[in-house]
């Protein structure tokens, strides 16, 4: 089928309308969402041409049609937060995990970030791409079409060159946008455990230069966290960072409130992601920022640790996007149709604010909600489409199944 002019044809429900100058909804507006019934919709090349109601359809000879045959169609996923390029699967922590150890007891027995970390440094380049790209394939099935991804298991100056260099590759292959992050702040590696300012030194003085030398990231991350990094690390990183024009997306607040949320919008952070531990100053902040957060509830689900008040937010009218937070360790899952089921079931948000959250909002936390995340003419044809369910949030409540019949990406039907 040549998919320069495709007409969507018999959608049950069309979802996620949004006019142009909507880049991203907070608080009671998460809640609404524009539906139209019985409909159709036009893609031309790569965009959204046009959409309407099935009876206002006239078709053309030179057009080709798909028959979504009482399918819907949403704005596909949009995964602002992801470590998709690592070098092996943790089951052996998880085991430790189901035996009663804490992902930071595992941390410190050797597990965690500087166990992947070490696999990292034996695995080849080549080999690294291609587990990578089965990875991506197989989350783009899943209805993702935007995608951001994080480096950090290197920890080396090799290492995160490395993974970064991979990203860049993906860029290149796939269709799909994709932002870049560097993460080398993710964990002290174990033999700079008596040079902690040697580290920081070889992030800011080594790895950032010749990050910003090969054009390998669009942004900067630290883990902001007790044990971890803390506030002034935080600030001197993203400090270094913004000299070469790095704009920062910041860990923070997943197991302690250490005043990072604070320093990251000071430094105008996209984004904040994690955020199961809260306190009212921390909402204060955020309310007044353009900060987005971004919440990860199958990391939650999976180390078995609070998840972020989702509804408090959205109470306090502070937008938040749902990402995957696919990694190895903590979630080893990039299905955002589970993502948006946890949300669902155990943030207690309704498939409104769900939808919401994992399309526009998700775009916004990559600074692309004016190319995609909503039905929007205009906009890049980045669709779901769904076998025929009886509405949207059947999506969310049949948490075991794939509803989805088929994706687009900028106009193309993946394959």
């Amino acid at each position: 089928m040549n998919n320069s002019n495709i007409i969507i044809t018999n959608i049950k429900e069309l979802v996620g309308i949004l006019p142009k100058n909507k880049l991203v909804l907070g608080g009671k507006e998460m809640n609404e969402l524009s539906i139209l019934k019985n409909a159709f919709i036009e893609v031309q090349e790569d965009k959204i041409q046009s959409f309407g109601s099935m009876k206002d359809l006239k078709l053309k000879d030179t057009q080709n049609i798909f028959d979504a045959n009482g399918g819907s169609v949403l704005p596909s996923w949009n995964d602002s937060h992801t470590h998709l390029v690592f070098a092996k699967s943790r089951e052996k922590e998880f085991i430790d995990k189901i035996n009663g150890l804490s992902y930071e007891q595992i941390a410190k027995k050797g597990g965690g970030i500087l166990n992947s970390a070490l696999h990292l440094e034996k695995i080849s380049e080549k080999t690294l791409y291609e587990n990578s790209k089965q990875r991506l394939k197989n989350i783009i099935n899943l209805g993702t079409g935007a995608i951001e991804i994080k480096s950090g298991y290197g920890l080396s100056l090799e290492g995160e060159l490395k993974i970064l260099r991979t990203i860049k590759r993906l860029k290149e292959t796939f269709d799909i946008e994709i932002k870049s992050t560097f993460l080398g702040a993710h964990a002290l590696p174990t033999k700079y455990k008596n040079k902690r300012e040697k580290y920081l030194d070889l992030i800011i003085y080594e790895m950032l230069p010749n990050i910003h030398k090969e054009g390998l990231a669009d942004y900067i991350d630290v883990f902001c966290e007790t044990n971890y990094f803390n506030v002034d690390e935080l600030d001197r990183i993203l400090d270094a960072g913004a000299k070469f024009n790095l704009k920062p997306k910041v860990h923070v607040n997943q197991f302690t409130s250490i005043g990072g949320i604070q320093k990251a919008i000071e430094h105008k952070a996209i984004s904040v992601d994690h955020l199961e531990i809260m306190e009212e100053n921390d909402y204060d902040s955020l309310r007044n920022s353009s900060t987005i957060a971004t919440l990860l509830p199958s990391c939650s689900f999976f180390i078995d640790i609070a998840y972020a008040p989702a509804r408090k937010l959205m109470d306090k009218n502070i937008p938040f996007a749902l990402a995957s937070d696919l990694n190895p360790g903590s979630s080893p899952n990039g299905n955002m149709n589970l993502v948006n089921s946890l949300a669902c079931i155990k943030m207690k948000i309704l498939p409104e604010a769900v939808i919401n959250a994992s399309t526009i909002n998700g775009a916004y936390a990559m600074e692309i909600s004016n190319l995609t995340g909503s039905i929007t003419v205009g906009k890049q044809a980045n669709l779901i489409i769904t076998k025929p369910i009886e509405s949207y949030p059947y999506l969310f409540y049949s948490f075991g199944e794939n509803c989805i019949e088929r994706t687009m990406v900028k106009g193309k039907w993946n394959k």
